[in-house]
């Protein structure tokens, strides 16, 4: 079965995908970039030979049956529904749309469509996130009580730093939540099977006035140039308390300007019978605590790792899989997946219906911080 693909966003995470397509082998038939100019030039760059026009003429293009959407958030929606309506699958980058109300839709058009549709939450694919999603489904950590962690970064702590995600039209109300909160939620909630029911949340925006280029600014690099002053008022950071379907409670921070956390995601799950815990900058190590007996790390290794942890993995033990590995994972299922005809049994990528909770934690969050108060998810 051939298999023809075509990126949308030619950017630092369009050029993610990219090389991840590429390394399985894939035919990249196109990419669409911002503009016709900036998707031709990047796609010379990237070497693609086909930069689209513009949507249409991407949509008309029957020999890209799937399409990778990483396109500022704003465009998900309409980008995302066209493509499903043509019948063509879709892999979208997080967060699926801005709104609960549009990811819903985007979820019931999935829902009776007879394409694959994924959100690329990638982090769930470090092998050892697998195997500790195995780990909990087994019964091995007991019932989960608490969940606790953060997701921080330093790439947004400078008042000259600039990206489109700081301006509410483009990346959504919620800034910080929206794009890093939803990959902590969504890897908790993989990991461990609960839901989120309840939130309460504190959200601060310490840099409300930022310089803004003339141009275009790629993800994690810097302007250059003429600049205006422009207020912002997304947000830098959050702190948010999480009640979930059975009970159990949670706690999670995020933060774009964070001095020197580059890139830290965190999670620690305390069950009744056993925790365990797992750090991104240290991606092949698996914390494992325990009460009457010694506490270890697990490595990741194909020799103790579960069935789920090892579908995950590609190189031996002792070759740190990384980044660009986990997106690799993904779609190596993703696309198995799209070859069969469906997803299958045994398949762990996001759905949209993951992508939807998602949206409304984050419709929640902002209602709790503009309420003051406990707010139900499905009250957003």
């Amino acid at each position: 079965m051939t298999i023809g693909v075509a990126i949308i966003g030619t950017g630092f995470i369009g050029s993610v995908h990219l090389a991840a397509v590429r390394r399985l082998g894939l035919d990249v038939r196109g990419v669409l970039g911002s503009s016709a100019d900036r998707g031709a030039a990047r796609a010379a760059e990237l070497g693609v030979g086909r930069a689209y026009a513009d949507l249409d003429e991407l949509v008309a293009d029957g020999s890209a049956s799937v399409v990778h959407v990483t396109s500022p958030n704003n465009a998900h929606f309409p980008q995302v529904k066209a493509l499903l309506q043509a019948g063509k699958h879709v892999i979208c980058e997080k967060p699926l749309a801005v709104t609960a109300a549009q990811s819903a839709e985007l979820a019931e058009i999935a829902r009776t469509s007879d394409c694959v549709a994924a959100v690329c939450y990638n982090i769930r694919f470090y092998p050892l996130n697998q195997h500790a999603h195995r780990l909990v489904a087994d019964g091995e950590l007991g019932d989960i009580r608490f969940v606790t962690g953060h997701y921080h970064q330093d790439w947004l702590a400078k008042p000259t730093d600039w990206n489109w995600r700081l301006e509410a039209d483009k990346g959504g109300a919620l800034r910080s939540v929206g794009d890093i909160g939803t990959h902590w939620l969504d890897l908790t909630t993989f990991i461990t099977g609960l839901k989120p029911v309840h939130v309460l949340a504190d959200l601060a925006t310490f840099i409300p006035e930022r310089e803004k280029p003339g141009g275009p600014v790629e993800t994690f690099s810097s302007s250059a140039g003429q600049t205006e002053k422009v207020r912002v008022d997304t947000d830098d950071a959050a702190a948010i308390l999480i009640r979930y379907d059975t009970g159990a409670r949670g706690v999670m921070s995020t933060s774009q300007i964070n001095v020197g956390r580059k890139n830290e995601l965190v999670w620690d799950i305390a069950g009744s019978c056993g925790s365990a815990a797992w750090h991104s900058e240290t991606p092949d190590h698996l914390w494992l605590g325990r009460r009457d007996g010694p506490n270890e790390v697990l490595h990741r290794d194909f020799t103790l790792m579960n069935d789920t942890g090892i579908a995950a993995a590609t190189l031996p033990p002792g070759h740190v899989e990384g980044f660009a590995d986990s997106f690799f994972a993904l779609f190596r299922q993703v696309y198995r997946d799209i070859s069969e005809g469906g997803r299958q049994a045994d398949s762990t990528w996001a759905t949209f219906e993951d992508g939807h909770l998602e949206m409304q934690f984050c419709d929640a969050v902002l209602k709790s911080m503009q309420e003051g108060r406990w707010v139900e998810i499905r009250e957003a």
